[in-house]
């Protein structure tokens, strides 16, 4: 965590919030394109509110779809598809990975070349050079903040990992979220993709690469989280609820943008890519085993870290108790997790014997890099093991 002011902060040009505030696309997108590439999930309908406005603006449109988890093959064809259409802005509307495709689709169709020159971890991790397309974020889930951030994240099936095309260029040009979309879903995706919120909140305000603009956002964002997650498992039309765990989405996308993750994200990239399990179980599984992990190991490597004060802050917002120790908040969301079925993650296939593989894939991880500590080999070994 810097100890002396001095950071950047992007984001999309212009933030679109509340209810109802996708009625106000279709002048958006006529501002930015004349054809407009559509990209959404396996369900067509969850796409009829964004159609007819876009037919009532008069944009021309084609509908592309991402079903299951999108990877580098997919991302190439749907480029080609929207290439092939003239199509000169993008609308992503869904979930995360819905969003991450979109925005690749959206760097593609101006930067020729290979998609391995510009990934990383797998590829040359080359920058675009021209800006992307127009693009335009619609989420639908409240959790993962890809509407504000600037990577897209694809799965490469070959390497068994899910790796990012990342560039500022790449943020949304603007980000559409209306909480009235998010009311269908599920409690189990209200539940992960929640937790994934919580957790891109969390890590960024103990990152080494916090700063004092995005520890005002997750503060904010914590305490929504705190006082909404349960009731919008409990009752998805409660629209108070959905936009607190919308705003917080977005807070955790613009927070995790500009001040990096940590642990459970470092292991949720490799794990992604070598099981079916969802982005947002991954972390929450995870996230009280790193908390415990790293409250323990600044005890002892750095006892006056302000990492540890403010994994106490954070605890004391989420319990509400402001004398809570930093503890508390490990068993807060031991509770939550427990409250919201939050699954082992041996559920998905996951055993003992994959762990080496995943601790070595997980050192190298982008995220490992804005963890407030460096954890050990055995640490990590450990925070996996816990979490199967």
């Amino acid at each position: 965590m810097n100890t002396t002011i001095h950071f950047e902060f992007a984001t999309s040009g212009r933030i679109l919030f509340g209810p109802g505030t996708l009625r106000e696309v279709g002048p958006i997108a006529t501002g930015l394109g004349n054809r407009a590439c559509v990209v959404t999930g396996g369900r067509l309908d969850r796409a009829a509110g964004l159609i007819e406005e876009l037919d009532r603006a008069g944009i021309r449109h084609i509908a592309l779809q991402v079903k299951g988890e999108p990877t580098t093959d997919l991302a190439l064809r749907l480029t080609e598809e929207a290439r092939a259409a003239n199509c000169d802005i993008v609308i992503g509307i869904g979930g995360g990975s819905v969003l991450d495709t979109g925005k690749v689709v959206a760097a593609l169709l101006t930067n020729r070349g290979e998609l391995m020159d510009y990934l990383e971890v797998i590829g040359k991790g080359i920058k675009i050079e021209l800006p992307p397309v127009p693009y335009i974020a619609i989420p639908t889930t409240a959790g993962t903040g890809a509407e504000v951030t600037r990577n897209g994240v694809l799965l490469s099936p070959e390497h068994r990992v899910k790796i990012s095309m990342r560039s500022p260029m790449m943020i949304p040009r603007v980000a559409l979220v209306d909480p009235l979309l998010t009311a269908s879903m599920p409690p189990a995706i209200t539940a992960s993709t929640g937790l994934d919120a919580f957790t891109q909140l969390l890590e960024p305000f103990v990152s080494r690469k916090a700063n004092p603009l995005t520890d005002a956002i997750c503060r904010e964002g914590l305490a929504r989280v705190a006082r909404s997650l349960r009731r919008a498992y409990q009752d998805g039309d409660d629209i108070s609820a959905r936009t607190d765990m919308s705003l917080a989405g977005l807070f955790g996308g613009m927070a995790l943008a500009n001040a990096g993750l940590g642990a459970a994200h470092g292991f949720a990239g490799p794990l992604g890519g070598m099981f079916s399990a969802p982005h947002g179980v991954i972390c929450a599984r995870l996230l009280p085993f790193v908390m415990e992990a790293n409250i323990q190991t600044l005890r002892q490597r750095s006892p006056s870290s302000p990492a540890l004060s403010r994994y106490r802050e954070a605890a004391a917002i989420v319990t509400g108790n402001e004398n809570a120790a930093a503890e508390d908040g490990v068993e807060w969301v031991n509770n939550l997790c427990r409250d919201l079925a939050i699954p082992p993650l041996s559920r998905f296939g996951i055993k003992t014997d994959d762990i080496a593989m995943v601790v070595a894939k997980a050192k190298n991880s982008s995220s490992m890099k804005g963890n407030p500590v460096e954890l050990s080999e055995k640490g990590l070994v450990e925070i996996l093991t816990r979490s199967l």
